[in-house]
């Protein structure tokens, strides 16, 4: 019957093991001084070897011919029933499968009994976290005491699910991931034994894929020689694994950096139309932005990728046309994606969106970059310097309670006054504008010059409004209320100026204060605050009926009458 090749390979002695060394080091040396602990807690990921490590433990303990350095000999017979299974006083639980209290009860029971052949009755328990709580507290007497000539060794994948009075009472040994050489080697070894030539670049690719597993790398090499084979090339382990060259990920790096989403999206149908699958693609785009950003530090990365010279060449002249901050940005996105795709039955869509934002943001920051005092007309029209005077009637304040801002003038003097202040509360805090006043608020406001600011011609006011109003809106669909009855009119050093014509959208604002402060610094790199100012346009200061109804239907999110 074919036996998988990480069963077929299973170290049956420790010099058999792949990596891991520091463990085996410990072992051995307590199984040569006869100093081995009553219980054992083996942590770490998947395939690193925590129950190949258990049962060679089980047979350095139980072995009839050990060596001088300490360790089973792999020959004799308890060495070999070990290993076929059949020694009766090795047992083997299952936690995922037999996790209840009652089967907890049954183990106790059978400790009562001495081991039949053996030096010591060995229990290990692989998966240990899937205990229940009532069985860990059913194990915690025995696991603290147990008799003489028994001994427990737990596995688990997440020793932080463990109870903390379990962790107390083994000693812990932590399985780390085994290198990429290391598995290089193991799996070379291999495959010269079964007579199969592999090329190193095939090994390298498929001990990448295997991330520090054993068993998953040794899984990837099972499927890569049961194509019947008798050489097996890189081009035939990435057919295998369903992954692409890195001139695909070239290629579609360069077409999102330039903002070609239509190119990219055929890109993208092209290679999953050939059956390559979505999350692995996903994984290796990322996998190709961090190349490119290990290329921008190293002089010679090809130690660290792994690759051939030709193909770390093609990857240096990419990250060089590609800056940090676009590849930072292309990781963080691709990381969410594929977070995202592992549970979504639609992972297609996010990949095909993940590539739009890359194309779309790429493109307007280069846009940025290219041009950045590239701005409408409009918007240099609202950036000019505001009167050197005013009159008394210009900065009269019109308030409720005494402090409120009735006027651009009166914003700028106010942002002035408080530019060096640790206070960043906006004007708009005591935002009131009593109706009694309506017709001098209109007065004033329409001698009121636009704000003056310092440095701020290469902002594009409308573009980043805009942007602000895109982000707030994923959390709070009433943001929609500021679209047409505010403007962003100036930025300086420490705040930035919103400009509302009615004083219900500028309630809003104060109220949204803390949210919009936190978008606009996340922009600007700096922290700002708001400036409310209030304004008027032609039509007049206030929501005509019609509107009023919108901007509360859209705020309540339901549909009201109006009587």
């Amino acid at each position: 019957m074919y036996k998988a090749l990480y069963r077929e390979c299973r170290p049956e002695i420790f010099e058999e093991v792949l990596g891991q060394e520091h463990i085996v080091k410990i072992l051995r040396n307590q199984l040569k001084n006869n100093e081995v602990s009553h219980a054992y807690l083996f942590c770490g990921t998947r395939g690193t070897g925590k129950t190949t490590m258990a049962r060679l433990l089980a047979k350095g303990v139980n072995c009839q011919n050990p060596k001088e350095e300490g360790g089973p000999c792999g020959e004799c017979e308890h060495c070999r029933a070990i290993q076929k299974g059949t020694y009766i006083d090795v047992i083997e639980i299952d936690a995922a499968s037999n996790n209840g209290v009652d089967n907890i009860r049954e183990l106790r029971e059978s400790i009562k009994y001495p081991p039949a052949v053996a030096n010591k009755k060995i229990y290990i328990i692989d998966e240990v976290h899937m205990l229940s709580s009532g069985a860990f507290n059913a194990l915690l007497k025995t696991l603290e005491e147990p008799p003489e000539y028994v001994m427990f060794i737990l596995a688990t994948t997440e020793p932080q699910k463990l109870l903390a009075t379990i962790l107390s009472r083994c000693m812990r040994l932590d399985f780390k991931r085994v290198r990429e050489d290391v598995l290089c080697e193991g799996m070379a070894k291999i495959c010269e034994g079964k007579g199969i030539k592999i090329e190193e670049s095939a090994l390298k690719l498929i001990a990448t894929n295997a991330d520090g597993s054993v068993r998953d790398g040794l899984s990837i090499l099972d499927q890569c020689l049961a194509g019947g084979e008798n050489e097996i090339t890189r081009a035939d382990v990435l057919e295998f694994l369903g992954t692409m060259g890195e001139e695909t990920f070239i290629e579609i790096t360069d077409l999102v950096k330039h903002g070609r989403v239509s190119d990219a999206l055929l890109l993208i149908d092209r290679i999953l139309a050939d059956g390559k699958d979505v999350r692995q693609f996903i994984k290796d785009w990322m996998g190709h932005y961090r190349n490119l950003m290990i290329s921008k530090f190293l002089k010679a990365p090809e130690d660290v990728l792994g690759m051939s010279m030709e193909n770390v060449k093609r990857i240096r002249e990419q990250g060089e046309r590609i800056d940090l901050a676009d590849i930072n940005n292309a990781i963080i996105e691709l990381s969410h994606t594929m977070a995202e795709a592992k549970w979504s039955t639609q992972p297609r869509i996010l990949l095909e969106l993940c590539a739009v934002k890359l194309a779309t943001g790429g493109a307007f920051a280069a846009q940025q970059a290219a041009a950045p005092s590239m701005t409408s007309q409009k918007n240099v029209n609202k950036q000019v310097a505001a009167p050197t005077s005013r009159t008394s009637e210009d900065t009269k304040a019109v308030t409720k309670e005494g402090n409120s801002i009735s006027s651009y003038g009166e914003a700028v003097d106010e942002a002035k006054a408080h530019e060096n202040d640790a206070e960043t509360e906006g004007a708009l805090n005591s935002y009131s504008v009593p109706e009694e006043n309506a017709e001098e608020v209109e007065a004033l406001q329409n001698k009121a010059a636009p704000i003056a600011t310092e440095g701020s011609g290469s902002y594009d006011y409308e573009e980043l409004w805009t942007r602000i109003f895109e982000e707030a809106e994923t959390d709070k669909a009433s943001f929609n209320l500021l679209r047409g009855r505010s403007s962003l009119e100036g930025i300086d050093e420490h705040f930035f100026y919103v400009a509302v014509d009615n004083k219900f959208t500028g309630r809003y604002i104060k109220e949204n204060k803390e949210t919009l402060e936190e978008l606009m610094s996340g922009f600007l790199g700096r922290k700002v605050a708001v400036k409310g100012v209030l304004k008027t346009e032609e039509s007049g200061s206030s929501l005509n009926p019609n509107e009023l109804k919108q901007a509360i239907e859209n705020l309540l999110g339901m549909e009201i009458e109006m009587k």
